[in-house]
């Protein structure tokens, strides 16, 4: 009398076989490993499941004549477009250990897809026998070459099997066809959950994915509120609007301290949420970091075997995984708002607004980048200065932090003092800002241009100013003439400020007709990741080639939008149009006073400014 065997439990059958396997979605992320699988690399479940299979197991770097990684993609990217067994050679293939160091290994192995009953592939089955010993006990050549021989032989019989244990899970009963559908389902699960950036978008994907993995007609979870500890329920994406205490019996609660709940059949017992007849309540852990409970509900009993319970448990250690990620991630980025909002609003007061000198027109720009962790030393500045001359400051301080940001802000009011106690030209400024700076104790460095527009001398055109400036290894300024093609008045800059205060500094003299207007800017109006500063300037000649004519704020904003419209890093940006029609300011007398006093200078009979005097 014949006798009915129970169906095979494949899931169980995976985890205890003695040869290693590896299963892996589509695009060779790790869904499981088996016992055997993780003993032979020295791994654990938690540290690969949801990792791309190459970033688990990379190449070893210091032998680039390794292949084995190569050969293997090639192979499971056959095995998975052509949906066919691929069986493999021998490969060296070394693997990391836990201490840094790399172990030598030969593998035999062989790529099995799984199909679903439409004949897709759905996953890849991976079997890599550890044959090291046979390759490193081989002495002689040839008894290494037999040796090898009979290794290979043995891969037909074994892909046979395989592709036979393919076929019987295709054809196995209801049960064994629902853990199918659910690893299937996990897998896809896996690459969804870790593109989410946000824990609404991460909840919304876990409803979405886990109810389709389970046919599960609820999928609920309990995060600790982090002032009471209590567990808030949040059911199918929404709010329920309750908490459940953290020790009590509740399943979400019981889960949340490390048990899982699983009932097939509840009877008279009560529910998690009305209408449920069945569910399974699972812990989500980090380590041994609780971050809450996950439950899937059933309207309907269900019974749980071994299978289930396994893939269910890896679900929930996928969500815990990528729960955690998220949680960082939110927390990284409102540190990083809290401090970039308390460093722009440290800037922003230093910014002022610019004068209004008779005949110029001056317009600022200061824009933070996107990125919340980045607020940078970036600043600008410009007031009016004695013998009737404006001073134009753009600079830089080296780094994108709160401290960046302080020490512009002393950079710049210790800047404005020696501009007004330094009767010199931008150079001589520049020199005694960067003693100061040594003598501060201050060790930034710093990129600046100092100009000074005061009237030009006598046989310039009407209206016309005379820009004298310095460099201390910033980016030219950009001159828009009102006629011909914008310019950048490129000379070679001076070093940078905190590099050596002794070092001499150098001035330059333009002529601006009216009608002109000069651009001073940082290098986040520029500078690209992808490009050399010099496409960049090519970039800002060519974006101010219509910009003629323009007003000092049309200017600024027509070059923000055109040259910086991701925000990819903090712009100061200062222009300055000379007004045409508008004849500057005489220079006022400078009547007798005590040595140091900022007075006005006497003009020459001309009517042009005299010359810089003397540094004493």
């Amino acid at each position: 009398m014949e006798q009915d065997l129970p169906a095979p439990d494949w899931a169980r059958v995976f985890d205890v076989a003695p040869a290693p396997f590896l299963l892996l979605t589509p695009d060779l992320v790790i869904v499981h490993a088996n016992r055997a699988r993780l003993e032979a690399t020295a791994t654990t479940l938690e540290a690969t499941v949801g990792r791309h299979l190459f970033d688990v197991f990379p190449m070893r770097p210091d032998d680039p004549s390794a292949d084995g990684l190569r050969n293997l993609e090639a192979s499971l990217e056959l095995a998975r477009d052509t949906g066919r067994p691929v069986t493999m050679a021998i490969q060296k293939y070394d693997i990391p250990l836990r201490d840094g160091t790399w172990a030598e290994r030969y593998w035999s192995p062989v790529n099995v897809p799984v199909l679903d009953d439409a004949g897709r592939v759905v996953l890849l089955l991976h079997r890599s026998d550890d044959i090291t010993d046979y390759v490193q006990l081989r002495g002689e050549a040839d008894r290494g070459q037999r040796r090898a021989a009979e290794v290979e032989a043995d891969l037909l019989s074994r892909t046979r099997e395989l592709a036979e244990a393919n076929a019987e899970l295709r054809a196995l009963g209801e049960r064994q066809r629902r853990t199918a559908r659910a690893l299937a389902g996990l897998a896809a699960t896996v690459s969804a959950l870790a593109s989410a950036e946000t824990r609404a978008e991460l909840v919304a994907r876990l409803v979405e994915r886990g109810r389709a993995a389970f046919r599960a007609d609820s999928l609920a979870l309990a995060l600790p509120e982090p002032r009471t500890g209590d567990l808030v329920l949040t059911e199918d994406g929404a709010a329920v609007g309750r908490s459940v205490p953290a020790d009590g019996q509740h399943p979400a609660a019981v889960a949340a301290r490390g048990r899982a709940v699983l009932v097939g059949d509840a009877g008279a017992q009560p529910p998690p949420a009305p209408g449920l007849a069945a569910w399974a309540a699972l812990p989500l852990r980090t380590g041994s970091r609780s971050l809450g409970s996950l439950t899937l509900g059933w309207s309907a009993p269900r019974s749980f075997g071994e299978g289930d319970v396994g893939v269910l448990e890896a679900f929930a250690a996928q969500a815990a995984q990528a729960l955690d990620r998220v949680t960082r991630l939110e927390e990284e980025r409102r540190r990083a708002s809290a401090t970039r909002s308390l460093a722009e609003s440290l800037q922003r007061s230093m910014l002022t607004e610019p004068p209004r000198p008779p005949g110029l027109q001056i317009a600022v720009r200061y824009r933070p980048a996107a990125r919340e962790a980045e607020v940078g030393g970036d600043w600008y500045d410009a007031f009016a200065s004695s013998r009737g001359r404006t001073t134009l400051v753009i600079g830089d301080v080296t780094g994108h932090d709160r401290m960046a940001a302080a020490v512009m802000g002393q950079l710049r009011n210790v800047l404005r003092g020696v501009a007004h106690a330094v009767e010199g030209p931008p150079s001589q400024v520049l020199g005694v800002l960067d003693g100061a700076l040594a003598a501060m104790g201050m060790t930034t460095l710093v990129t600046a241009v100092l100009a000074t527009v005061a009237p030009a001398p006598e046989g310039s055109p009407a209206g016309a100013r005379t820009l004298t400036w310095s460099s201390a290894g910033h980016l030219p300024p950009l001159v828009v003439p009102p006629t011909g093609p914008p310019r950048l008045l490129d000379r070679r800059p001076d070093l940078l400020l905190g590099v050596d205060p002794g070092t001499p500094r150098r001035d330059a003299v333009e002529t601006l007709p009216p009608g002109t207007t000069v651009v001073l800017y940082t290098d986040g109006l520029v500078e690209r990741r992808d490009a050399d500063l010099d496409e960049g300037l090519a970039r800002l000649r060519a974006a101010a080639g219509d910009l003629a004519g323009r007003t000092a704020e049309e200017t600024c904003d027509a070059l923000l939008a055109r040259l910086a419209p991701e925000r990819a890093d903090d712009v100061a940006l200062l222009a300055l149009r000379v007004l045409p029609g508008a004849e500057p300011p005489r220079a006022e007398s400078s009547p007798a006073g005590a040595r140091g006093a900022r007075v006005p200078a006497v003009p020459e009979p001309n009517g042009a400014v005299p010359p810089w005097p003397s540094a004493t």
